[in-house]
């Protein structure tokens, strides 16, 4: 894969230290109303895809609660939107982590390897409920963002839940969550729920041109339909090649219902041998080969139109779904269960990716 020049890529500054929100408008307003009427729910939970700004949104709400809800216009009258200046001290001290009234319970390292876990603890969240019931150290509010709630293990849920049933005055806690359903239900009805929806074509063009300038427009292009409005998607997948790999995933799936088994290996394999980037490589190749089988699914179902998004791509896929919807539901089944048993019993990922590919070439009849 081609190297970047440094120069020429814009950074994504992480949301805590973000200060743009592009093309979420309408949750900030829903958000800035409630601000605004005196009756705020004390806890929120917003939804939607990963990588459209839901963090984001969370971080900006809580840098404007902890100033004390904006700095108001030049005469005095309501803020009309939940932006801080950057230079304001309370966007810097949240960007640096290093805001007394505001707790972020998130994924750690486990102690004992090193590695970052897969969930959320219970000792990660134990200390909400005392957090919140401090004396806030600014005299306003204690904000506390769980990004993301659908990473709680059971205990790690139970124990959150304990506090949205009692919220204590003063207290903001924004639940980021990449598939609310799979949150306890007991939950879900603590908080008002605030739904994102996936960033729109023109927004992800805007923000891929912003952010890889270098690339050329047919490979933007082929990114806004891979990425389905979301641009944290689309920046992993320019990282990580995921527009070339899209590709050449196309071409091994073009013989089926044969299969080139020693080409797709080879495709692994390679990618398997790619250095530090291994891991995200095959992870990329496996999320894009899902995503492939979700647009069969979508086209088996619908008959609409396929997006091309490579040469020869609607071509293929409406080959793939001749078979009907039937074949490819345990194909996707089987997709979505492979990472997670590749993770949990250490299988070599090149074989995951493999035996996906086969399961593909199963669904489409071989």
């Amino acid at each position: 894969m081609a190297t970047v020049p440094a120069e020429a890529v814009v950074a994504l500054a992480p949301p805590r230290a973000n200060p743009h929100l592009a093309a979420q408008e309408a949750a900030e307003r829903t958000l800035l109303a409630a601000w605004q009427s005196g009756r705020m729910a004390h806890s929120w939970l917003l939804g939607g895809p990963r990588g459209i700004g839901k963090a984001t949104l969370a971080y900006r709400f809580a840098r404007f609660a902890l100033a004390g809800g904006g700095a108001g216009g030049l005469f005095g009258d309501a803020p009309v939107s939940l932006a801080l200046d950057l230079a304001h001290p309370v966007f810097r001290r949240v960007a640096s982590g290093g805001h007394g009234d505001l707790l972020v319970v998130e994924r750690h390292p486990n102690p004992k390897t090193g590695k970052l876990r897969d969930e959320i603890v219970v000792e990660d969240v134990r200390g909400v409920g005392d957090f919140l019931h401090l004396t806030p150290a600014e005299g306003g509010w204690r904000v506390v963002i769980v990004d993301a709630a659908d990473e709680m293990n059971v205990n790690a849920a139970n124990a959150l839940l304990k506090v949205l049933e009692e919220p204590p005055r003063q207290a903001l806690l924004l639940l980021v969550s990449h598939a609310p359903g799979r949150l306890l239900p007991t939950i879900r009805s603590r908080c008002r729920t605030l739904m994102l929806p996936p960033l729109a074509d023109t927004a992800m063009q805007t923000l891929i041109e912003r952010y890889r300038p270098e690339l050329a427009a047919a490979d933007r292009a082929a990114l806004v339909g891979l990425a389905a409005g979301s641009i944290g998607r689309a920046l992993e997948l320019a990282e990580w090649g995921g527009v070339e790999l899209h590709r050449e995933m196309l071409t091994l799936l073009g013989s089926l219902p044969e299969l080139d088994i020693p080409a797709v290996y080879d495709f692994a394999d390679r990618l398997g041998r790619s250095g530090e980037d291994a891991a995200a490589n095959l992870r990329t190749a496996f999320d894009l080969l899902s995503d492939c089988v979700a647009r069969v699914i979508r086209y088996a179902a619908t008959r609409q139109p396929v997006g091309e998004l490579a040469a020869g791509e609607a071509q293929l896929i409406s080959r793939m779904a001749a078979r009907g919807l039937d074949p490819w539901l345990p194909v996707w089944e089987r997709l979505n269960r492979l990472p997670a048993a590749a993770e949990g019993l250490n299988l070599d990922r090149r074989l995951v990716l493999l035996d996906a590919f086969l399961a593909v070439a199963k669904g489409a009849g071989a």
